[in-house]
């Protein structure tokens, strides 16, 4: 017979009072943050300050003096962010946590859509178009309006619905948006704003909304709809905020809208840790905080638990030189520990050798590979380190932005370079062959049997017969190899091919070639670290080492791997033990991303959160002599953000190599 479980119609649950010592639980600067409740409130939490935690306690601690859990809003990053601090809360107090209005600025913006749409002549029942939705429905559009014609190289699908969105999340306009982030779309700003607004029409007559109308529509609705707006924020009556640096222009000005009737607003942030600008996160939110509401109490959390104190000192000391900031200084019970390390490399190659020894020594000191991570600005910068990872047998992963050896473009010039080496390889010369303009798949294989069937590759492609386009670039094609087979160095080979290769990438990638010749770039400065074209490409080859690893680990499977990291990436994690690689002047900030003040004070930023991510040991790394070719410079000084900083804060260490000569090269 199956069970029942009855469950009981009683009504609403009477609680008792919770008991909960507010004071026991949280330092002082955390209790007068979960405790304040009326008026304007901002919170700068350093990193590693408990944050959440004291979120938390501000929701247990409304509730628990009588507050309508209902009237709470608690507005968060991600679904997952704000379910988990209410479980939390509940956890502290009782499930009445349940009862507060949770989400993300867009579930909650939804959901007063359906309520209050009809007011900007929204029907309740619109359908809502994730990215790729968007996507479709303007390349619906484009071929419509015919501008998928290749001859006028307009973007893709995913760069228009990038600007679009943009355009809209730092309250901007199109025209604004492409000089300052994609001037090499200007010739299409015309046919860009055509688009848009045939978009727009779109959506309407078809009762649709993007991610972005979701937001644009709510600001419309509190903006001009008195009666919704006082609804609202009556209902609201305690407003809070997380991750406020990480706000956009939009978001901050529906905060400002949502308290009409009452300044209760506590928002949560470091102006420190604000570094997604690309996003349309606006720096200006937090610190213009106190403008937008006058008489707001400013409540600091210092009182780090992640790192220790010569961690902290470190961290301090970077972020104190910022331009613009609120004065706040780390501190931290851990009084003791290592002093970071600012090691100096001759090369990259030494640069990855001394961070795969180092994490060998860690892991023979019994630190775990999960709990070490190498943390770099750009993808690209870890490339080479990923090799020298292999060699040894350390097993990585990797998070933030693309594998190097997957993008297309690293995968193009690598083809070039294959066939110099085997002029019998028949994937390489087909991957070729289809970036030149005329040259389809049938045409790709017809041509490939063709310079197969005897021994001179070049000569053969050089005689096939062939006319207009296609025959043009088949000779361009045999020119090029012919010229980049005499040179002596696998480097002075990629040179040459990456400048026959830049017309293709720029007619292939027209939206992004600028980012993806920096990639090209530093690609073929990995190359200078061979001598044979042979052993370049078997490295090239090698498979990231996700399986078990035997050897000199013998790593255990519950172990883990050791983490690769962007920063972007990293922001909110902590390890035991951190590597920042590339601490260079001129990509660490990088020359070529550096157009403003703000910008420059985002990189530093940048670095600011990377340091922190470190709670035992932290090494910040940087190799000199590098030739940049974009800048015709060397580059060997370390980041102007670290130049300068006493030893006492961050000790020097030069490497020297045990061997005049250690023979990676061949």
């Amino acid at each position: 017979m199956t069970k029942q479980y009855v469950l009981r119609n009683t009504g609403p649950t009477t609680l008792r009072p919770s008991k909960l010592d507010y004071r026991k639980e949280l330092n002082e600067a955390q209790y007068q943050a979960a405790s304040t409740v009326e008026g304007p409130l901002l919170i700068i939490a350093g990193a590693g300050t408990g944050k959440t935690r004291t979120l938390v306690y501000r929701v247990a601690h409304l509730i628990d003096i009588g507050v309508d859990p209902r009237s709470i809003l608690l507005l968060t990053f991600t679904r997952r962010a704000a379910e988990e601090m209410l479980r939390r809360a509940s956890v502290l107090i009782d499930n009445r946590c349940s009862q507060v209005a949770g989400g993300t600025f867009h579930s909650f913006a939804n959901l007063v859509l359906r309520e209050f749409g009809r007011r900007i002549n929204l029907s309740p029942s619109f359908t809502i178009m994730d990215r790729p939705d968007s996507e479709d429905a303007i390349q619906v559009l484009r071929t419509e309006m015919g501008l998928n014609n290749k001859d006028k190289r307009f973007p893709r699908k995913q760069t228009v619905a990038e600007i679009f969105s943009m355009a809209l999340n730092k309250q901007t306009t199109v025209p604004n948006l492409i000089e300052q982030d994609y001037p090499h779309l200007y010739e299409s700003l015309d046919d860009l704003l055509r688009l848009y607004e045939r978009y727009v029409e779109y959506k309407t007559t078809k009762t649709l909304v993007d991610y972005d109308d979701l937001l644009t529509k709510l600001k419309d609705l509190l903006a001009t709809h008195e009666e919704a707006r006082r609804r609202l924020s009556q209902r609201y009556q305690f407003i809070m905020v997380d991750e406020y640096q990480d706000t956009n222009h939009l978001q901050a000005r529906i905060v400002r809208l949502l308290a009409a009737e009452h300044d209760n607003v506590a928002v949560v942030g470091d102006d420190a840790q604000s570094i997604y600008s690309f996003r349309g996160a606006n720096f200006r939110n937090i610190m213009d905080f106190p403008e937008a509401f006058p008489g707001t109490q400013i409540i600091k959390l210092e009182e780090n638990y992640r790192s220790t104190q010569p961690i902290l000192n470190l961290t301090n000391e970077i972020i104190q030189r910022a331009h613009e900031g609120y004065d706040k200084r780390l501190h931290t019970e851990k009084r003791e520990g290592e002093t970071p390390i600012l090691v100096q490399a001759e090369s990259e190659q030494m640069q990855s050798r001394f961070v795969c020894q180092k994490i060998l020594e860690l892991r023979e000191e019994g630190v775990p590979l999960w709990d070490i991570a190498v943390l770099f600005r750009s993808s690209f910068h870890s490339f080479d380190l990923e090799l020298e990872l292999a060699r040894h047998n350390i097993p990585f992963i990797k998070r933030g932005g693309f594998q190097f050896m997957e993008t297309t473009h690293i995968k193009d010039l690598l083809a070039h370079l294959r066939i110099l080496a085997n002029p019998q390889d028949a994937i390489s010369w087909n991957r070729v062959l289809l970036l030149l303009e005329g040259v389809g798949a049938q045409a790709s294989q017809k041509i490939t049997r063709w310079i197969l069937q005897g021994n001179q590759a070049v000569e053969r492609l050089r005689s096939f017969e062939a006319k207009g386009k296609i025959a043009h670039g088949l000779k361009t094609l045999a020119q090029v190899l012919q010229v980049a087979a005499e040179a002596q160095r696998p480097a002075e080979q990629a040179e040459y091919l990456m400048q026959y290769y830049l017309p293709i990438l720029k007619r292939n990638h027209p939206d992004d070639h600028p980012k993806r010749f920096k990639d090209l770039e530093h690609f073929v400065g990995i190359t200078e670290r061979y001598r044979s074209l042979e052993r370049l490409l078997s490295d090239m080859a090698l498979e990231p080492p996700n399986d078990s690893v035997a050897g000199v680990l013998a790593v255990d499977p519950d172990e883990g791997p050791l983490v690769l990291s962007t920063i972007h990436s990293a922001k909110g994690l902590e390890w035991h033990s951190v590597f920042i690689i590339w601490a260079l002047e001129g990509r660490f900030p990088s020359f070529y991303n550096i157009n403003s003040e703000e910008e420059l004070e985002e990189e530093r930023r940048l670095l600011y959160v990377a340091a922190t991510r470190a709670k035992e040991n932290l090494f910040i790394t940087y190799p000199i002599r590098i030739f940049d070719r974009g800048l015709r410079m060397v580059l060997s000084r370390p980041s102007q953000f670290i130049e300068g900083i006493s030893e006492d804060l961050l000790e020097q260490m030069t490497l020297v190599d045990e061997e005049s000569n250690w023979g990676w090269e061949s």
